[in-house]
Parts: structure tokens; sequence; C-alpha cells
């Protein structure tokens, strides 16, 4: 009887273990291409890791009736400060960069929130960033700057490695003492947390300075700003811009999009060309440059940028999510096809970059004063503060 009873136990015990890995097996979690599923099939990829060192930058936008001409601004500029941050080393390496944005002041937002919405959280996704400053629309409300740059501390993921550059910009054009936040507390919270708050009045200096936007960069260690929101933005045209942009072109060839998801991603791709080039065609250039640089990255749904992770397999790919220039083919002549693919882009990407060398030095030479108020008073700020964490521009 009490050896049934043992063999009876061991059986249930093998049979409880079995039943655990079973379990175990369908609860695995994997990433095909950065996008996290439910599979008893191998991973695609692991999840792919970041670079150590970022420049995080929060944008905070008065969206109020009056602030239109911020927002063009913000949607016009928007490359070449991307560009501008891309040429930032630290330590000799080249760090990342994060957006995120948030709109306030605006009456169709939630009034016991605020007024406030938080329109991206910290993205890569350079293509995203812009989708969202295309979305912006302004009607009057409330702004209350105190309430938003706490909202932002607060909601987004910051980390704490001290070489991070970390920023919050934030724009408006009403006294910054509105609002139940008291703006001292939010700043002083601020760089305790080593972000730096840079305040942008849009309007006149003086008066910015009498509405507290002077004392809210303070208190932060920031910058104090005051800019012509209404100024139309300057593109300086150069010989070299119809090179770029048919560069441009065949960059776009070379981005093989992997599932629904990938497709989907190639139009936002180019919906965003479409609005770079509605401000005008050297502002089409700048997204061009931006996108020929390190900073932009599509990992999670172009196989050329997904295959120089490590962890990247060509055999484990889901053959229903190929293009279909690739349906039907062998893992060899896929892994053929997207070297192919990645070496026409470096070769592509490199040519771009030889052209902006010249472009830069085009504009440097015929530009009397870039008057760009947002993407002066940014770089400026940036470049300034980035000065102590020993970051350089090339």
């Amino acid at each position: 009887m009490k050896t049934t009873v043992k063999f009876s136990l061991v059986a249930l015990t093998a049979l409880f273990f079995l039943a655990c890995n079973a379990n175990n097996k369908k609860k695995t979690k994997n990433y095909v291409l950065n996008e996290q599923i439910e599979t008893n099939e191998p991973t695609v990829l692991t999840n792919l890791k970041p670079d150590k060192q970022y420049i995080k930058v929060a944008l905070l936008l008065d969206t109020s009736n009056s602030m239109d001409g911020l927002i063009d601004q913000a949607k016009a500029q928007l490359w070449e400060i991307v560009n501008e941050l891309s040429y930032a080393k630290s330590k000799d390496n080249k760090p990342n960069l994060e957006i995120a944005i948030y709109e306030y002041g605006n009456d169709n937002l939630n009034a016991e929130e605020g007024y406030i919405r938080q329109v991206l959280a910290f993205s890569n996704d350079l293509d995203e960033i812009s989708k969202q400053l295309f979305s912006l629309t302004t009607k009057g409300g409330n702004e209350y700057c105190g309430y938003v740059i706490n909202t932002a501390l607060d909601q987004l993921e910051w980390k704490d490695n001290p070489d991070d550059l970390k920023f919050i910009f934030i724009a408006g054009n009403e006294p910054f003492t509105q609002g139940k936040v008291n703006y001292k507390d939010a700043s002083k919270r601020a760089h305790n947390k080593d972000v730096t708050v840079n305040t942008i009045f849009c309007g006149d200096y003086n008066q910015g300075i009498s509405g507290y936007w002077k004392d809210g960069a303070d208190l932060a260690h920031g910058d104090y700003m005051a800019i012509n929101h209404n100024q139309e933005t300057i593109h300086v045209a150069t010989p070299y811009d119809d090179a770029i942009l048919k560069q441009n072109n065949k960059l776009n060839k070379t981005y093989i999009a992997y599932g629904f998801q990938g497709i989907q991603k190639m139009q936002l791709q180019a919906e965003q060309d479409d609005n770079a080039e509605g401000y005008s065609s050297a502002n089409a250039v700048s997204r061009t440059i931006s996108k020929s640089s390190h900073l932009y990255k599509n990992s999670s749904w172009d196989l050329v940028d997904a295959s120089k992770d490590k962890a990247f397999k060509y055999d484990r790919l889901d053959k229903n999510e190929l293009p279909q220039e690739l349906k039907g083919k062998s893992v060899s002549e896929i892994e053929a096809y997207v070297t192919s693919k990645k070496k026409e882009r470096e070769v592509i990407q490199e040519k771009i970059q030889e052209l902006n060398s010249k472009r830069k030095d085009y504009i440097l030479k015929a530009n009397k004063g870039n008057n760009n108020g947002l993407e002066n008073a940014m770089i400026k700020a940036i470049k300034s503060q980035a000065k102590a964490k020993k970051y350089s521009w090339k």
C-alpha cells in the first residue's frame, strides 16, 4: 500500500511539472520585429536593447486660439531641430533621441485634467512625431503651465541615467502663474529630477518676464527665451536640394515592409514626406536629411533595420507576413535580398550626407541670420546646457 501511494505521488509530481512546462510554453512572450505576441513558435527578435544615452525632449505646446503661429513653426522646423540633434556626440557616442508632445490651454481638452493632453509619450519614431504635430489644432482655453510641467514629470519615463540630456520646452503666451499647481513647485521638482525646464514666451521679452516665464526657467536652471511665434519660417533653398530629394525617392524604395503594420508605416512615411513638402521643398530636404541619420529608426516594421539586431533570425520570419516580393522565397534568398537593400540604403544615406555637407556650407554663407524662432531657441538652449554633461557637436 505504501509503495502504491509513493508511486502515485511521483507520477502526480511528474504530471504537474509537465503541465507547468506546457503552460509556460503557451505563455512565452516573443517579439516579432519589436511587436510582442503570444506564440508557441520560435522567437523572431528579442526585445531590442536601446543604446544607453538619450536626448529626451518634452514639447509642451500651448494650443489656445492665439498659438496657430507657434504650431506652424513646430511643424515647419521639426526636421532642422532633429538634424541638429543628430550631430550631437557624448564620449564619442551618438545618443538616441526621444521626443514627447503635450498640448495645453485648449478648450477641447478635459477641464478636470487641467486642459492638458499627452499627444505622444517619449518616442523615437520620427514619422509618428511628425504625424502627431500635424494633428494639432488650436482653440481658446485656460493655460496652466505648472500643471502641464507636473503632468509631464509624472507621466513620462525620464529614466535616471546621469549622462542623459533631459529637457522640457514649454511655449505659450499667458502668465506662468495660472492654475492650481504652483509653477515654482513644478520647476523645482523638475530640477530635482535632473530635468531642465526651458521657457519660450510667445511675445514681448519683458512681458514674458513680468508673467514669470523667466522665473519658471531660472528655478529649473533652464533658459528663458521670447520669440515672435507669428513669424514665417525661413527656409534657404540651395543648389543641392533637387539632388537630395531625388535621393529621398531612392531611399524610400529600400524599405521592406513586414506585416500589416509595415504597410501602414510605409504609408505614414509617405504622408510625412508630403507634409514636409507642403511647407516647402527646402523643408522636405530637411526631412530627407533626418531620414539619412542614425536617428531615423524603423526596426519595428522594416526588415533592413530589424536585421541589424543580433537576435534577428531569418529562418524565424512568419512567411505570411512577408511582402509580395519575398513570397515563396527561400531563407537564403530572403537574406540576400535584405542584404542588398541594406547596402543600397547605406550608399544612398552616405550620398545624402555628402550633399548635406555642401548644403550646410551654402546656407552658412547665404544666410544673414537665421530668424526661425522656435528652432533657434531650442537649439541654442540644448547646446548651451549640454556642455555641462560634456556633449559636443561635430
